[in-house]
C-alpha cells in the first residue's frame, strides 16, 4: 500500500507543532497525576501507619511503561487538531502548577521522545498490529518519592499495617523486649546444658550462697517471747547446741557449734541460768550465752569423801533451808536396795558430791534430789564388770571406794589402795583401815585412842574380817572408777611415808611393813609426838 495518505496529516510528522503541544499537555497532566497520587498515597499511610519507628527505605519501585501509564491516567476531552497551525491552540482548563527547574530540564529532555511517541502513535493508526512505545526515561526527583504501587503494593515488602505493627513490636522485643530476655534465658539455658561443669558450679555456688545465709542470717529478727534454759556446768558446745535446739532457741546445733567455733567462742559459753527467746539467731544466742549470767541462785558444793554429817554442816552454812541429816535417809528418787544394799540404813555413799545451784530459799530437799540424780548418771559411765566377777554389787564397789578417799592422799595411789583391799578380801585379812574407825566414833581430825580402836562396831575394820556395814562417804567418780578397776599388785600393806604430805609406803610381806612402820614412829618422835607430814608448810 502507498504511504501518500500519511502526507498532510499532523499526527504522521513527528515535528508537528500541535503534536508537540498535545505531548507537552500529556506529560503535564501525568506529573500533576503522580503528585496527587503521591499526596494522596501519603495521606492514606500516615491514616493507616501505626505509630512506630519508619521501616528501612525500600528501594524505588520500577519504572512504569508508557502504557500503563497511559490507561492509569483520567480521561480528557479529544481535541481535534486545526489544520491551520497558525490557529490558537486549546489549553486545558486546569491551572499548571509552577514546575521547578529540575522537572523544566526534564521536560525539555523529553521532548524528542515524546515527538517519537507521537510518530509511533500515528503509525499505530495504519497498522492494526500494536506496537509497543519505547520505554520513557526513569525520572528522578529528590523532592518527592515516586508513588507506592497500589493494594498490597503501597506497603511493599512490610505487607499490612498491622503486620508491620507486629513485625516492628516482634523485632524490638527480640532486642530488649520481654522476647529478648526469654530468648537470652533460653540461650543461657542451651550454653549451660551444652557445658554440665558450669550447671555444676551454677549448683555448688546456689548451696554456698543458702549454706552462708542459714549460718549467718542476715534477715533473722530477734526471736519471740521468753525461755529458761539452764546449762549445767561442764557441757560441751554440742551439747548446748542441742539444749538450745530442743528449747526451740535455735534452728540447727550443727550450725550454732560451726557459728561459735567460727567466731572463737567455744571456751567462753558460760554455764547456768539464761532467760533467752524463742527463734533466736545464733549469733544473738552465742552473744547471750558468752555473758556471765546473773547469779540469783544459791550454790552449794559437796567435797569429795564427804561424810552426811559433815555435807550437812556445809549446807546449812550457805543458807539452805531444813535438816540435810533428817532428808538423807532415804528418798523417792532411789533406793539402795536397787544396787545391792539392802542393810542401807540411809542414802550414804549415794549422795554424789558436786557443785549444785538452787533457787534461793529452796528447801534442803531440792539439794538431796539434785544430788541423787546426779549419783544415776555418774554410776553409768562405770564398768563394772570386774567388780561383779568377784561377786561385788554396785554397793560394794560403793564402800570400798568410799575407804578409798580416805586412805588413798592423792590421786595416783587410789587403785593400789583399791588392790590391797582387794587383796586382804581375798586372803580372809579384816582390812585393818582406821578410816571406818573414824567414821563410828566421829573423830575425824584428832589421833584415834586405843579405846577408840578397839570400839565393838561393825565399822571397826581392825575386829571385823571384810566389808563394813556401808559406805563411809560420799565417793567421786574416780574414787568409783579405781574401785570397780583396782591395779595388779601383790600388796596387803600400807603406811605413810614420813615427812611427806599423802604419800603411802606399800609392801607386800609383813617384814617390809614392820620396817615402814618403825621408819613411820621414828619420824613422828622426832616431830614431838606429831605427824611426821609435809601438809603444813
Amino acid at each position: 500500500m502507498s504511504d501518500d495518505w500519511k502526507n498532510g496529516d499532523p499526527f504522521a510528522d513527528p515535528q508537528d507543532p500541535a503534536a508537540l503541544e498535545r505531548e507537552q499537555r500529556r506529560l503535564e497532566r501525568e506529573e500533576k497525576r503522580r503528585k496527587r497520587e503521591a499526596k494522596r498515597s501519603e495521606k492514606e499511610a500516615a491514616k493507616q501507619r501505626p505509630p512506630a519507628p519508619e521501616p528501612p527505605a525500600e528501594p524505588p519501585p520500577p519504572p512504569r511503561t508508557p502504557e500503563q501509564e497511559f490507561w492509569d491516567e483520567d480521561p480528557e476531552p479529544i481535541e481535534t487538531p486545526s489544520a491551520d497551525p497558525s490557529e490558537p491552540k486549546s489549553k486545558s482548563t486546569e491551572p499548571v502548577p509552577p514546575k521547578s527547574e529540575p522537572r523544566a530540564a526534564e521536560s525539555r529532555a523529553e521532548a524528542p521522545s515524546a515527538a517519537a511517541a507521537a510518530g509511533a502513535a500515528a503509525a499505530s493508526a495504519a497498522d492494526p498490529t500494536p506496537t509497543p512505545a519505547p520505554e520513557q526515561p526513569i525520572e528522578q526527583s529528590w523532592e518527592a518519592e515516586p508513588p507506592p504501587p497500589p493494594d498490597a503494593d503501597i506497603w511493599g515488602d512490610e505487607g499490612d499495617p498491622a503486620k508491620v505493627r507486629a513485625g516492628g513490636r516482634g523485632r524490638r522485643a527480640g532486642r530488649g523486649g520481654d522476647g529478648g530476655r526469654g530468648g537470652g534465658a533460653a540461650t543461657a539455658i542451651g550454653r549451660l546444658r551444652r557445658h554440665p561443669f558450669r550447671i555444676a558450679g551454677v549448683i555448688v555456688l546456689v548451696l554456698i550462697a543458702w549454706f552462708l545465709i542459714a549460718l549467718f542470717q542476715p534477715f533473722h529478727g530477734d526471736g519471740s517471747g521468753q525461755v529458761q534454759v539452764q546449762v549445767p556446768k561442764g557441757s560441751s558446745v554440742s551439747e548446748v547446741g542441742d539444749l538450745l535446739g530442743e528449747k526451740g532457741v535455735i534452728d540447727s546445733s550443727t550450725l550454732f557449734q560451726i557459728r561459735v567455733t567460727l567466731e572463737g567462742k567455744r571456751s567462753s559459753l558460760y554455764a547456768g541460768s539464761f532467760t533467752l527467746a524463742k527463734g533466736m539467731s545464733y549469733g544473738d544466742a552465742i552473744e547471750a550465752l558468752s555473758t556471765p549470767p546473773v547469779k540469783r541462785v544459791t550454790t552449794v558444793t559437796i567435797p569429795e569423801g564427804y561424810t552426811r554429817s559433815q555435807a550437812a554442816q556445809l549446807v546449812e552454812e550457805d543458807g539452805v533451808p531444813g535438816s540435810y541429816t533428817k532428808k538423807t535417809i532415804k528418798s523417792k528418787y532411789l533406793d539402795p536396795a536397787d544396787y545391792g544394799g539392802k542393810g542401807g540404813k540411809d542414802l550414804e555413799g549415794f549422795l554424789f558430791p558436786n557443785t549444785f545451784e538452787l533457787k534461793p530459799k529452796a528447801p534442803v530437799a531440792d539439794l538431796v534430789e539434785l544430788q541423787l540424780k546426779d549419783f544415776k548418771r555418774q554410776i553409768k559411765k562405770v564398768d563394772l564388770g570386774f567388780a561383779k566377777s568377784k561377786n561385788l554389787t554396785v554397793f560394794d564397789v560403793l564402800i570400798i571406794a568410799s575407804m578409798i578417799e580416805r586412805e588413798a592422799g592423792i590421786a595416783k595411789q587410789r587403785k593400789l589402795v583399791a588392790s590391797v583391799i582387794y587383796n586382804r578380801l581375798k586372803d580372809g585379812m579384816p582390812l585393818g583401815i582406821d578410816a571406818t574407825i573414824r567414821f563410828a566414833t566421829g573423830n575425824y581430825t584428832k589421833p584415834l585412842t586405843e579405846s577408840e580402836l578397839g570400839i565393838d562396831s561393825p565399822y571397826n575394820t581392825r575386829e571385823n574380817v571384810g566389808l563394813p556395814p556401808g559406805p563411809i562417804n560420799s565417793p567421786g567418780l574416780d574414787g568409783i572408777q579405781a574401785a570397780a578397776h583396782p591395779a595388779k599388785s601383790d600388796f596387803i600393806f600400807y603406811v605413810n611415808k614420813p615427812n611427806t604430805c599423802g604419800v603411802l609406803a606399800f609392801s607386800a610381806t609383813e617384814d617390809e611393813f614392820e620396817a615402814d612402820v618403825a621408819a613411820y614412829n621414828k619420824a613422828r618422835e622426832a616431830n614431838g609426838g606429831n605427824e611426821p607430814t609435809t601438809c603444813g608448810e
